[in-house]
């Protein structure tokens, strides 16, 4: 008999204990930054109190300067290209080592020619519509963008950036999509574990992602992604019906916009022709190591910083309670990418300043963060993480956020 007792008291203690334990606050789903999350309260100031600490010239486009830079991109290109042309001519142990620092260098110089015409778009090349959109139509389309297409979309993410209903681009996935393969399991007996270990409240992962796949989730992005947003506009709203750049009735489409869509269109098949005539003179390969190649890099550069622009534990979105385009522009994350600011015309460390003010011109942006960014004080968001560790942390970390709530912030 006592040993039946003996052997009873242990199991009743550790029931015990489990209830006591689980009693605790346990939350599946870990904020990626914590900190930021808490300590998040609305700007004090005004978009007119952050226009008036920037320099008044910052916001003057001129057209002969803008076109200083086309050219300097497109003499880059065309050196680039020049000297590419003897690559042929070189031992295949020299051509082993030529031929990817062409497409590297080439690819980094054309996702320069690519921010122009992004720039174009935004009417801040020139004070001139009708240059902005022939200059913007002619470099995107030689880079296989549909100009106006983009065009139309992009204006739609700067007036709703980080507003989960209305942005275009990286909407966050909500709690209730996580994909269950990704999902964490856990014991009772390991949460009872958790909660004692803890005596404030305990966010615990939800989701485990191996290195190895989030490896592969970037690869596929920075492949595959921009390609996807055109056809099938993957990673943004949902309209019922398929939705691409390239189909002028897409849900993201207002009436108006149809003959722009049709004449973005055009030009792209037009220059796909070309490419196919160049194909059938000179070879498919020499097409693809002189131009498909560096577009698939410009490609790749293009969503990697895009991503990591509007994809931080630090930036939160919001539902249409919290949301207004302050709150919403001051949601993206300026970031150091070294010399390739120089060639990418500062695209990404004064990602702020410009969906603060998208008409503003490249060349004034470095000056413009400056100011605004001793104005914005914490409200100015920058990450001098280096590029491939943000890539794998934002991917590794900023799995989903809550289905409810109005200001939310990146969770795992």
């Amino acid at each position: 008999m006592p040993a039946a007792t003996v052997t009873k008291r242990p199991a009743a203690a550790k029931k015990t204990s489990f209830s006591k334990a689980a009693s605790k606050p346990v939350v599946l789903g870990k904020h990626a930054d914590k900190h930021a999350a808490d300590a998040w309260v609305p700007p004090p100031f005004t978009l007119k109190d952050v226009r008036n600490c920037i320099p008044a010239h910052c916001f003057e486009r001129n057209t002969l300067r803008s076109f200083g830079y086309v050219a300097h991109d497109a003499i880059l290109a065309s050196i680039l290209f020049y000297a590419a042309l003897y690559i042929p001519t070189l031992p295949y142990m020299y051509q082993a080592v030529a031929w990817p620092a062409y497409w590297i260098a080439q690819g980094i110089v054309c996702t320069g020619l690519w921010v122009i015409a992004h720039e174009c778009g935004h009417q801040a090349f020139s004070p001139s519509a009708t240059v902005n959109n022939t200059v913007g139509y002619i470099l995107h389309t030689c880079l296989l963008v549909p100009y106006y297409a983009w065009k139309y979309t992009h204006s739609k993410h700067h007036k709703a950036n980080c507003n989960m209903a209305k942005d275009q681009v990286f909407i966050p996935t909500v709690r209730s999509k996580v994909d269950e393969s990704t999902k964490k399991r856990y014991t009772p007996e390991e949460l009872a574990q958790a909660a004692r270990d803890h005596d404030d409240d305990l966010e615990h992962e939800l989701t485990e992602v191996a290195p190895l796949f989030v490896l592969w989730e970037n690869v596929r992005m920075l492949l595959f992604g921009w390609p996807a947003y055109m056809l099938i506009n993957a990673s943004s709203q949902k309209y019922g019906a398929w939705a691409s750049h390239f189909k002028p009735s897409s849900g993201m489409f207002d009436p108006k916009h149809r003959a722009g869509v049709i004449a973005s269109n055009i030009g792209l098949v037009a220059f796909i022709s070309f490419l196919f005539y160049l194909g059938q003179v000179y070879g498919s390969l020499a097409v693809i190591a002189y131009y498909v190649i560096p577009y698939l890099m410009v490609n790749g550069w293009l969503v990697c910083i895009t991503y990591l622009q509007h994809t931080s534990p630090v930036v939160p979105h919001f539902r249409d309670n919290e949301w207004d385009f302050l709150r919403g522009a001051l949601s993206t994350v300026d970031r150091d990418y070294g010399i390739l600011n120089y060639f990418h015309h500062h695209i990404a460390d004064t990602h702020v300043v410009h969906h603060l003010f998208s008409t503003m011109p490249h060349y004034h942006a470095e000056e413009a963060t400056e100011a605004v960014k001793k104005f914005l004080g914490k409200y100015y968001l920058y990450d001098n993480t280096p590029i491939w560790r943000a890539l794998y942390e934002s991917q590794s970390k900023c799995r989903f956020v809550e289905d409810t709530g109005d200001v939310l912030f990146f969770k795992y």
